[in-house]
């Protein structure tokens, strides 16, 4: 059985028997593990199963069913929440071949129907962290005005001392957690809608890859402290406002952790081979939002160039000939 996006129930392909993931039971029945630990017999078929160690989630080669991990998504490796696909395959694949098509400068036969059939889905490991920040601010203003006194230009300027203390609470920032995935590819795919955040159960799994973190929430911490400094310090600047001038004397953020949650996002996959680079695109299960830099095409950019100064040049041709001047 397979995690279903559209109806979210764990559906059978062959007879289409639903069951409710909600009533599920924890087991481990569906894996055997042989004495190397990246090494798995599938019991539908008997087939061996080698996966890397990072992986929780596969798809047997031989037989196509879906082969669950469970060792390791127990103990300190098992999630706490997950967000489940709501974008089925089918709907990935419509989905990236009309945002191929807006590439007006990619090579010709970029994204072709074959390599958009090799999307894969993979649950990313992410931790999502609550915390708290202080943050204080000192600066040092003015307000300037200008208005005329009889024969003179009065410019009169008034300083004052500002001072901001503030306390800010996030909660349930992510972060993602698999030294395979590009950072700044993931942070591009939020927002994930948390309304949907479920409670971990591994059939949400069944059908689709996914990887177990590779670092804790303890080393990934001070990642999540900078981007929260960030958006504590933007929060800080914008409310001293309506100065002419305003310039920060000094500045303190003191940003702690509240807790964290181990989760798996849902993302769909595509990698691209074009000219002995490799370009990943990725699109969010929940949302659909695609991200990603496609390769560019010399001959259309070219093309390009070329139709542009040609036009240019006609219209400064017309625009000479209109005003008395000859082409």
């Amino acid at each position: 059985m397979i995690f279903d996006s559209n109806s979210g129930m764990l559906t059978c392909e062959s007879c289409g028997h639903q069951e409710n993931i909600d009533n599920y039971q924890e087991k481990d029945d569906n894996i055997e593990s042989s004495s190397d630990t990246n090494e798995y017999h599938c019991k539908n078929c008997g087939a061996i199963i080698m996966t890397d160690s990072d992986t929780s989630a596969t798809t047997c080669s031989f037989c196509g069913a879906a082969v669950v991990i469970a060792e390791r998504l127990s103990g300190k490796l098992t999630p706490a929440k997950v967000i489940p696909f709501k974008i089925s395959k089918e709907e990935a694949q419509i989905a990236f071949k009309k945002w191929c098509k807006k590439g007006l400068l990619t090579p010709k036969g970029f994204m072709s129907a074959d390599r958009i059939k090799n999307i894969t889905g993979i649950y990313v490991p992410f931790w999502l962290y609550d915390l708290k920040s202080r943050a204080m601010a000192e600066a040092s203003c003015t307000i300037v005005n200008t208005y005329d006194e009889g024969d003179y230009i009065v410019t009169e300027t008034k300083h004052y001392n500002v001072f901001r203390d503030v306390d800010l609470t996030y909660l349930k920032v992510p972060v993602d957690a698999s030294e395979k995935m590009n950072n700044t590819l993931m942070d591009k795919l939020e927002p994930f809608n948390y309304e949907e955040l479920k409670d971990f159960k591994t059939p949400y799994l069944a059908g689709y890859i996914a990887e177990k973190y590779n670092m804790d929430d303890k080393e990934l911490f001070p990642r999540v402290k900078e981007r929260v400094d960030q958006y504590a310090d933007s929060f800080l600047r914008s409310t001293i406002e309506g100065y002419s001038t305003t310039s920060i004397i000094n500045e303190d953020i003191d940003t702690k952790e509240v807790s964290s949650y181990y989760s798996l996002f849902p993302i769909w996959m595509v990698c691209y081979d074009y000219h002995k680079s490799d370009h990943i695109f990725a699109m969010n299960g929940q949302t659909g939002k695609i991200v990603g830099n496609p390769p560019l095409s010399k001959a259309k950019i070219f093309t390009w160039f070329l139709g542009i100064s040609t036009i240019s040049f006609l219209i400064i041709n017309i625009i000479l000939f209109l005003v008395g001047g000859e082409f």
